[in-house]
């Protein structure tokens, strides 16, 4: 092997850097069980001891020189359904902008045409500016949108002489500022919500943003702070000197608290060494402190009067301290020290490295927050612009006149102070007043870039226009079923790895040894790549992984059946592997990237829990790739140089597929029958039964209730229709006959924050006793009818995408339309056969068969593995035809003796995954069962299109092309 030592270097990297980010996941996990041990009193845990105990350790050194920080940001963390949370999607709604940005308007065809424009966005995606001229236009034909539009506070952007495209320009760039506004203000917010793993993300070609809140429990706490309005407020600060006699009482209460802590035993955490013991170290010291307001955790300065910093731009503390800080300002001694207007906000953004490799965080004495003498309404316009003295950044504002005259009144009385710009309680800047300023118009200068100035511009803009962002869908999983998907997936990654790494050494003796190790190879690198990135690990994404490693076994399984096939000629072991290796390469990189082409048309169109497995299955394909070549090959060098050589074959497998001579292209019209007689049936059900939509392709809510027994589900839906009145409701067993899922789009259009709590609250009543028998509802989700709408239409293109490419990448692959056609016939084939399978087993068999994006994604998987098995043969076939020349044998003969070469490969590849798919199957959890049944039914479908409808497809058609071309032997080149 050219290049080994290169390689063994190259691998050697890969695995230290893998084993020592897994190390990094382990510690991180390691010390939040010690935060949760610090915080859970009697079996009861709070949330902020927690959350102290780990700001504590932030910046300290905890493992091989990382700290606490650094560990959290690259780790493989667990997604929300391994251990529950809040899975929303919000929407910036553009009709509300556009109702705003009208408002001067008094012809009643805006309204209706914006009230139009909606509800056709509600079917699906349109473009809404585009779809609000066309319905205005049908109204009024004659009409201009610039009288509508124009007005003073855009007199820089519009007139009344602009053209409509210019106000279409300038309608859509206000709703993408909104958006982007709405993104950064919801992002701020999430951040501060102390959430681990927490994940907010902006989905491409929409005004929607999606936001995964791992281990929240308190689903009313997230609605109320994801979907209120963005609060901007302008108030006044009090100057140091002025609180300075205040501060004198504030400190004593300090030292008072500090001599109860002396007198307690309380003791400091060390710092400045890099110790795993930093965890446990912190955890006595607290819990012989008794509270949080009682530790510091700061050598030398645990004196609570050291709280306080001066940074340059004022007043500062450490940012682990603020809820420390927080705590005592609760106490009842602390109340009436400062004045009663007066509040400690905090910077939105901690400086860092500044005191002692410590973050600090600037902190404003500000004056009457909540009753801010001036708000964001009353700004018409903020831009990022340049200094004309300086030529540095700055922030230029406009106010209406309202505001103008408050905020001549609020800037003179306060020349030589600070003004605190507020937004959702945090301060974005507190710039210094050098003079009154009349007219509105101001210039808000400092040490600003580019983006700094920019992004106060959008915050200064967030109380502009009324940009509310609405749930569309929400999805939230208790604690307990997420553990729950935690054990399934573990317990089915095992049994399924085990299982498969048994069959191999039984099928291939000794040489399944080597398979083996590349195997558990491929699973450390790709759990340790996924760390390094910072992935985050859900139920698919399990799912995704193991089925690579079962898949990955397909690369081994050509190689091996290659060397086989060099041994039975009579060469030696070392020529038998390198010809092994050479030949099997075209046919291994084939597969897997027709693979790859699916796992990226399931990243780009998947959401959420889909995208996670797309992101798995494409790491996956790259670590077996590389195990399967290089380090399957550095083992079998190093027998080769001590002489050695190993078996590839076990007694029972000696002769097994070797002399196979089936004749599949001679009935291949019977399979032709066959299959289209499957698909009538299934296309006749489909007609009649329809399918089990799930709810993120017809919208409404979705309960999962549990009970003590079993349940029958005529009795849950009597009992549960009354909380649903008017609406269909669907009642049907999930997980088990205690557990059911409960369906309804009752009040789905009702955007209201309370409606969901209302919801579930009767709910959890109408089934507390059914019968005897006591539910109570365990995780919920929504989706909206848009959403649903245009996740129909996303899982549409992306399997037309996933069949258009596969053939553009089959005809340069293989050169000619035949084999192109071939695997869309095939991909076709199976795509029908499953539909049908699920419309006629739904309802019948005790696992969830809906329609839904899960499936979607088992169903494009399916294709990247059904293109997979038929590549491979493909590749035989063209293989055969170039030694061949088509001048001894026929297409038939040729094509015939391809799928019997490459049959061992098929079965043994089969098997494999469908073993993993079994064991997922049975042990895999409810969440994921009908995605693998899907998958499982597939795999079976698919195998049997390869060899009995794909392969003999391409005989049809190049015997048509020949008969075509007056041609008696067709030459396809190799490409």
């Amino acid at each position: 092997m050219k290049n080994r030592g290169g390689i063994i270097l190259l691998f050697a990297a890969l695995l230290l850097l893998s084993l020592y980010y897994l190390a990094r996941t382990w510690k991180i996990n390691d010390i939040r069980k010690d935060a949760a041990a610090y915080a859970t009193v009697n079996g009861v845990a709070d949330p902020a001891k927690q959350q102290y105990y780990l700001d504590s350790l932030w910046k300290q050194k905890v493992f091989l020189g990382s700290t606490v920080e650094s560990l959290t940001k690259q780790e493989l963390g667990l997604g929300l359904d391994l251990q529950g949370g809040m899975h929303v999607i919000l929407e910036v709604s553009p009709a509300d902008i556009l109702k705003s940005l009208s408002k001067g308007s008094r012809d009643p065809k805006v309204t209706q045409a914006i009230n139009k424009t909606r509800e056709l966005a509600a079917k699906g995606s349109i473009n809404f500016v585009d779809q609000f001229e066309k319905e205005y236009k049908a109204l009024a034909p004659d009409a201009r949108l610039a009288p509508i539009f124009s007005n003073s506070s855009n007199r820089d952007d519009l007139s009344l002489n602009s053209s409509d495209a210019q106000v279409k320009s300038y309608i859509q760039k206000q709703i993408d500022g909104a958006f982007d506004r709405s993104y950064k203000v919801i992002e701020t917010r999430v951040d501060k919500f102390g959430v681990a793993n927490a994940n907010l993300s902006k989905i491409p070609g929409t005004n929607r943003i999606q936001v995964e809140l791992p281990g929240i429990d308190n689903p009313e706490r997230v609605r109320k702070l994801l979907s209120g309005s963005a609060k901007l407020e302008f108030c006044e600060v009090y100057t140091l000197q002025e609180i300075a006699p205040n501060f004198d009482r504030f400190t004593a209460l300090l030292m008072k608290i500090d001599n109860e802590n002396r007198a307690k035993g309380g003791t400091a955490v060390k710092t400045g060494a890099d110790t795993t013991k930093a965890g446990s170290s912190l955890a006595s010291a607290l819990q012989s402190n008794g509270d949080s307001t009682r530790a510091d955790s700061t050598a030398g300065l645990n004196s609570l009067t050291n709280m306080f910093i001066m940074s340059p731009s004022g007043l500062a503390i450490k940012t682990k301290d603020t809820i420390r800080l927080n705590s005592i300002l609760k106490r009842q001694d602390a109340i009436g020290i400062f004045p009663s207007d007066m509040t400690f906000l905090y910077d939105v953004s901690p400086l860092e490295n500044t005191v002692g490799n410590e973050d600090i965080v600037n902190i404003y004495p500000v004056k009457n927050f909540g009753n801010a003498p001036l708000g964001g309404e009353v700004i018409t316009e903020a831009r990022q612009d340049y200094d004309p003295m300086t030529g540095r950044p700055n922030v230029s504002m406009q106010m209406n006149a309202t505001g103008a005259r408050k905020w001549k009144d609020l800037t003179g009385k306060n020349v030589g102070r600070s003004i605190a710009i507020i937004l959702d309680n945090y301060v974005y800047s507190a710039p210094n007043v050098n003079g009154e300023i009349a007219g509105g118009n101001s210039s808000i200068s400092g040490s600003f870039s580019v983006e700094q100035a920019q992004d106060l511009a959008n915050v200064l803009k967030a109380g502009k226009l009324p940009a509310p962002t609405t749930i569309v869908e929400e999805a939230v999983v208790g604690a307990s079923v997420g553990s729950q998907a935690f054990s399934a997936g573990v317990i089915s990654s095992l049994v399924g790895l085990v299982a498969v790494l048994i069959f191999v050494v039984i099928y291939y003796s000794r040489a399944g040894w080597i398979a083996n190790l590349a195997l558990i190879v491929n699973l450390v690198l790709l759990l340790g790549i996924m760390a390094s990135f910072g992935a985050t690990m859900t139920l698919p994404g399990i799912a995704g992984m193991v089925l690579s490693i079962g898949m990955s076994v397909d690369a081994n399984v050509l190689i091996y059946e290659r060397v086989k096939e060099e041994m039975a000629l009579g060469k030696n072991f070392p020529t038998s592997i390198a010809l092994g290796f050479k030949n099997a390469m075209p046919s291994i990189i084939d597969s897997q990237l027709t693979s790859v082409i699916t796992g990226v048309v399931l990243f780009i169109f998947g959401t959420g829990l889909i995208k996670g497995f797309a992101t798995t299955l494409l790491i996956g394909i790259g670590t077996s790739l590389f195990c399967a070549i290089f380090v399957s090959r550095l083992v079998f060098d190093s027998l080769i140089k001590k002489g050695k050589t190993i078996n590839f074959r076990t007694a029972w497998t000696e002769k097994l597929f070797g002399d196979s001579n089936i004749d599949f292209i001679k009935n291949r019209r019977r399979f032709y029958i066959i299959s289209g007689i499957m698909m009538l049936i299934g296309f006749i059900s489909i007609g009649i039964r329809g399918f089990s939509l799930g709810v993120d392709f017809k919208g409404g809510r979705t309960f999962e209730a549990k009970f003590e027994k079993n349940v029958n589900t005529d009795e849950i839906r009597d009992a549960v229709e009354k909380v649903f009145p008017g609406a269909a409701v669907e009642v049907k067993t999930y997980g088990g006959f205690d557990k059911v899922k409960i369906t309804s789009a009752y009040r789905i259009d009702d955007t209201s924050l309370e409606v969901d709590d209302e919801l579930k609250a009767s709910l959890n009543k109408a089934i507390s006793d059914v019968n005897g028998n006591k539910g109570v509802v365990v995780s919920t989700s929504k989706v909206g009818a848009n959403i649903a709408q245009d996740a129909i239409w996303s899982s549409v293109k992306a399997v037309i995408y996933a069949i258009v490419l596969t053939f553009i990448y089959i005809l340069i692959r293989f050169r000619h339309q035949a084999f192109g056609w071939g695997a869309v016939m095939a991909l076709l084939h199976d795509v029908a056969i499953i539909l049908g399978i699920f419309s006629l087993c739904y309802g019948w068999l005790p696992i969830s068969l809906d329609i839904d994006q899960a499936f979607i994604g088992a169903v494009l998987t399916l294709l990247g593995y059904s293109l997979n098995d038929t590549v491979v043969i493909y590749d035989r076939i063209r293989e055969y035809m170039a030694e061949k020349g088509g001048r001894t044998e026929s297409i038939e003969a040729v094509i015939n003796n391809a799928l019997n070469s490459t049959l061992s490969r098929t079965a043994v590849t089969g098997i494999a995954t469908l073993i993993v798919l079994f064991v997922l199957l049975i042990f895999g959890g409810e969440t994921i069962r009908g995605f693998i049944f899907c998958m499982f039914v597939g795999v079976i479908v698919g195998t049997y299109s390869s060899l009995f409808i794909s392969a003999p497809f391409v005989v049809d058609a190049l015997n048509r092309s020949n008969r075509n071309k007056s041609t008696l032997n067709p030459t396809v080149k190799p490409a």
